[in-house]
């Protein structure tokens, strides 16, 4: 006889769903880089869930071409005056349907959750949606690009993840894909670089450096923030670079992964910190005369910040 797990894994298979394995009881991925392993594969599927075991069932959301809205309870906090009265995410999303003149979008798939519920859409195709923290609203997440859901069919201590409403998933409504579009970025100056000695090169440097930090995905962006701070720090030692440009521009480029999936400005912090400090301990010096290629810090394999 199947698992529930397994059964539960099937079934978001057979959505056409990409889904891997969380850990027993957890919200937490049972195996790294989730998100390229995310599979529709049923033997996979099999291998994963075999026999007995109780692995919840993540929805790579992205992977599955879904944005899914998270609402939360209110856990008896006071909403902010602008969802004054709003006990939980539902009634916060409510407010702001009836702003939009319209309904709340509840006609399609739907999960409850131990902690509220998630709505299931179909993902646009003009537009990468992200992850959002609040972003719509007070107890309101999404999970689109580089997140993932718990599946209906898997279980907590805190409770069952269960389907409410089943049938078909809709497209997301218009007003909800202009809140969740992000706005186009402010052109930026070029990037000026306090010390003399900051040459063409070294600038070209930071600038690949802060790029890799702000298309990182989660899972990735640890790593690549880390490698960064350890690039900029040797040349930081060798007199090549300011550390506060370094470390400015570190942040600058990792601001927006805060309040994603769980990134801290302390977490940020920290790695700034560390690959500074590891950097500046193996100072280096650009030749003049001879430009050599960027050589790229090797890291070991780092799982999801």
């Amino acid at each position: 006889m199947r698992s529930r797990f397994l059964s539960a894994a099937l079934d978001a298979v057979g959505r056409g769903w990409s889904v891997f394995p969380l850990v027993p009881a957890g919200k937490t991925p049972a195996i790294r880089d989730w998100e390229a392993r995310a599979t529709t594969d049923i033997g996979q599927v099999y291998r994963w869930w075999a026999g007995d075991v109780a692995r919840n069932v993540g929805v790579a959301a992205g992977r599955s071409g879904l944005v899914v809205i998270d609402l939360d309870q209110g856990g008896g906090d006071v909403a902010p005056e602008r969802f004054a009265g709003a006990r939980n995410g539902w009634e916060a999303l409510a407010m702001l349907a009836d702003e939009a003149g319209v309904e709340v979008p509840a006609d399609t798939y739907t999960v409850t959750t131990p902690g509220g519920c998630h709505l299931y859409f179909r993902a646009p195709a003009e537009v990468a949606l992200r992850n959002t923290v609040g972003t719509v609203g007070w107890r309101i997440d999404t999970r689109a690009h580089g997140g993932y859901v718990v599946g209906a069919g898997s279980m907590r201590d805190a409770g069952l993840y269960e389907i409410k409403r089943g049938g078909p998933i809709v497209e997301l409504p218009d007003w909800l894909l202009h809140a969740l579009t992000p706005a186009p970025p402010e052109p930026r100056p070029p990037m000026q670089l306090s010390t003399q000695r900051a040459s063409a090169y070294v600038r070209a440097i930071v600038d690949g450096e802060v790029h890799n930090v702000g298309v990182a995905r989660t899972g990735t962006r640890h790593h690549n923030l880390l490698k960064a701070a350890r690039t900029l720090g040797r040349l930081v030692g060798g007199g090549e670079l300011a550390e506060d440009d370094a470390r400015g521009a570190l942040l600058g480029a990792a601001a927006r992964h805060v309040g994603v999936d769980g990134c801290t400005v302390d977490e940020v912090t920290r790695t700034i910190d560390d690959g500074l400090g590891y950097g500046m301990r193996l100072p280096r010096r650009i030749a003049r005369r001879h430009r050599a290629a960027p050589v790229a810090d090797q890291l070991p394999p780092s799982p999801s910040a």
